[in-house]
């Protein structure tokens, strides 16, 4: 599991720039005393997550009788944690962390990709073995997770969303009952992965 501690090791031109603006704040800090504390977190799961992500995606291609796309064998491996948890934990990291400070965000929530989209199938009603697999991306990573000690004991910060399935269901329901607010990005978003192949 990552930790504070941890050396950047970035795979990719997308992961680079994350690691490059955490650097960035730092210099600043350390250079001008700018008042800052970093927070980096797992992947998100809940309501009001654009389309072009991998839960949302999933859903709005079932809801539109698409079959949906799996990344390789699907044995990436993601720590999910809810919107409301991370929105939590950052909210606990601006009126109480310490100045200069990383806190990572995690709620031990490690899935593989073909294990969510399974249950996600199941959840709407489908065959868990109705999709597609696609390419997988160039310098996709086999693994996030998280430690999230120090924030959880230095702020006493706890995730209140630890039912994985739970909040998967919850998620799938959002995201059927809410159309008009998803629908306006989907063909653009799918336009998009088409052309990549995907």
């Amino acid at each position: 599991k990552f930790t504070e501690e941890t050396p950047y090791k970035p795979s990719s031109p997308y992961s680079s720039t994350k690691a490059s603006s955490d650097m960035l704040v730092r210099a600043w800090t350390r250079t001008y005393g700018l008042r800052t504390t970093i927070s980096n977190c797992s992947n998100n799961y809940g309501p009001y997550q654009h389309v072009e992500k991998f839960i949302p995606r999933q859903i709005t291609n079932i809801v539109d009788g698409v079959r949906p796309k799996l990344y390789g064998k699907g044995e990436n491996v993601r720590d999910w944690i809810h919107t409301e948890d991370h929105s939590s934990a950052v909210w606990d990291i601006l009126t109480k962390g310490r100045m200069g400070e990383t806190y990572l965000i995690g709620a031990n929530g490690e899935k593989n990709n073909i294990t969510v989209l399974r249950m996600i199938l199941e959840a709407m009603g489908r065959d868990p073995e109705d999709f597609d697999r696609v390419a997988d991306r160039p310098g996709h990573d086999r693994r996030y997770a998280i430690d999230s000690t120090k924030l959880q004991s230095e702020l006493g910060w706890r995730p209140a969303h630890t039912d994985f399935d739970e909040g998967l269901r919850a998620t799938i329901d959002w995201y059927v009952e809410n159309e008009s607010w998803w629908r306006p990005a989907k063909e653009a978003t799918e336009a998009r992965y088409r052309a990549q192949g995907q």
